[in-house]
Parts: C-alpha cells; sequence; structure tokens
C-alpha cells in the first residue's frame, strides 16, 4: 500500500519548494515532514527529493507528485457526489502540471488557464518549453497535458487542434536602413543580428527556408522572453519573428516594419491532454479551445 503520508509530504515540498513550507500547510512539523520523506525514500530505494533552494522532485519523485495529482482530482470528484467524506480542510488544493511554449502563454494562453482556475480552484505548475519538444514532457509523465505541434497524439494522449500561431518578421526601420539598404537578401541576413530565444529556437531558420528555399548562418541575440523579442526589435537590438497579435499596432504605426511584405510564418499548434485526467478536465480543455479560437488563424 502505498505511503500517503509521505506520498502528501513529498508534493506538498515541490509545490511550496520547502520543508518548512510544507509542513505550514500540512499542519505537521518539519521534522515530521522529514521523517515522512525519509522513510518513504528508504522504503523505496530512492531519493524522492533534491534538497536545495527551491527544493525540487527527482524523476521518481515527480511520479509521486503526478499520481497524487490525479488521487486529488479523484477525491475532488468523489466528494461532489459525497460530501460528508470532506475532512476538516487542511489546506491542500490539487495542483496540474501541463506545458506551453512561450510565445501561447504570451499571447493567447494565461486567460484559458485564468478562467478555469478561477472555476475549479485548481492550481497550475505551468512549465516552458518549445513547441516542438513539449511533447516529450508528456511522453516522460512530467504533465499531464501540454501545448504542442505535433498533431499525433502521444502514447496515452487525446489531440485537438488548436489553430495557427502567426509570426511576421520584423525590425525597426533604423535596423531596416542599417542593415538592409539594398534589399532582404541571403548576404544581408548573414551579417543582420538576429533575436533567439534559446539554443532550441529555429523559428527565424524556418523563415528563412520558407523565404528564401535555404538556410542562413544567423548571428543572433539570445533573449528568452516573447515581449522581449517585440522591446528589442523596437530597439533596433536585432530582427525576429513576432506574434502577429503582439505587433498589430507596431506595424500599422509604423514602429516595426516586415522584412519581406506578405510572408507570414504560421506555427500550427495541438492541446494535449492525458486520457487519464481528460473527462475531468474537461473545462480546462473547453477553455483552452476557446482562447485559441479567439485569437489562433484558423487551418
Amino acid at each position: 500500500m502505498l505511503d500517503y503520508a509521505g506520498a502528501r509530504a513529498v508534493a506538498m515540498i515541490v509545490q511550496t519548494g520547502s520543508f518548512e513550507g510544507a509542513a505550514s500547510v500540512l499542519n505537521v512539523t518539519q521534522s515530521a515532514v522529514s521523517q515522512r520523506v525519509r522513510n518513504l525514500e528508504e522504503r523505496l530505494g530512492t531519493v524522492l527529493i533534491q534538497r536545495g533552494q527551491p527544493c525540487t522532485a527527482t524523476e521518481a519523485g515527480a511520479w509521486l507528485c503526478r499520481h497524487m495529482e490525479h488521487v486529488g482530482m479523484l477525491e475532488e470528484s468523489l466528494l461532489e457526489h459525497l460530501p460528508g467524506l470532506a475532512a476538516p480542510s487542511d489546506g491542500q488544493r490539487v495542483t496540474l502540471e501541463i506545458a506551453t511554449n512561450a510565445d501561447s502563454l504570451g499571447t493567447w494562453f494565461l486567460p484559458a488557464v485564468a478562467s478555469f482556475a478561477q472555476q475549479s480552484g485548481y492550481l497550475f505548475n505551468i512549465a516552458i518549453d518549445d513547441e516542438q519538444h513539449t511533447p516529450d514532457w508528456l511522453r516522460q509523465g512530467r504533465v499531464i497535458a501540454a501545448v504542442t505541434s505535433l498533431d499525433r497524439p502521444v502514447q496515452g494522449c487525446m489531440v485537438k487542434s488548436l489553430g495557427r500561431l502567426r509570426y511576421h518578421a520584423t525590425a525597426s526601420p533604423d535596423f531596416m536602413q542599417r542593415h538592409f539598404p539594398d534589399g532582404v537578401t541571403l548576404q544581408a541576413l548573414a551579417d543582420a543580428p538576429a533575436l533567439r530565444f534559446n539554443p532550441k529556437d529555429n523559428l527565424q531558420q524556418a523563415w528563412v527556408r520558407q523565404v528564401f528555399g535555404q538556410a542562413a548562418a544567423l548571428p543572433s541575440h539570445s533573449l528568452p522572453s516573447t515581449q522581449g523579442f517585440v522591446d528589442a526589435c523596437r530597439a533596433g537590438l536585432g530582427w525576429a519573428l513576432n506574434p502577429a497579435c503582439l505587433i498589430r499596432d507596431d506595424l500599422a504605426t509604423g514602429a516595426l516594419a516586415e522584412l519581406v511584405p506578405r510572408t507570414a510564418f504560421d506555427v500550427p499548434l495541438f492541446w494535449q491532454i492525458s486520457r487519464l485526467v481528460a473527462d475531468r478536465l474537461q473545462g480546462l480543455t473547453r477553455a483552452v479551445l476557446a482562447a485559441a479560437e479567439g485569437e489562433l488563424a484558423r487551418p
């Protein structure tokens, strides 16, 4: 049988980031939390908590936390029908682990999460990764749902199309004049600094291949921020693909210009959610689909 006291202690340490925080939520002493975790780790023969500031879960600990999420959702569903089973509140709430790409988070995704959180009372731990890599989080069991660019369902998941996040390659008028006085060419792009979110980001390269039919070596500034990309382009730091919904006004006023007119780049996005929780989280899926419908281009 699973040691639920120990499992809850592990989950709460990960949620709060510390043994002290877990003790406060569970209304026990910090030494009691430490003892529960130590007993469970000894029983399983593996470390569950990576001690630090903050404390994080090991791979085994992450699996245990995901299990406790499922248990928490099942208990909430049961109490809806049998409220008399409810014990006095100990302050514990279910935290849902999900993943999305940064540009979705910075444009359309947060309203969906906020709407569902207000209705359900769930907490969220939102991981950020490239949309091509978020399926790995699902495969590894690190999250229960994700925004991805993968149209085929990850094993154990269901998938729904969200639409296309549209981008425009943009720069400031001054940057255009300095780096592209004779037009945007592959040779000019090899000297004009681009922006890159992180080493996984190949969006600018993908646009170059779409427009010019081949890749180019792009000198790049690294800047892990969706809004930072827009601000950096306005400031003339570099050029980049920015979500259309964030730069609509800039293009209209001339604060930003397209490198090559009428060369929008679309990234298809999909919502994948574990079948184990899909029924209980239908409200989340509806909120995500509704938010995407209002902001994303349709296929």
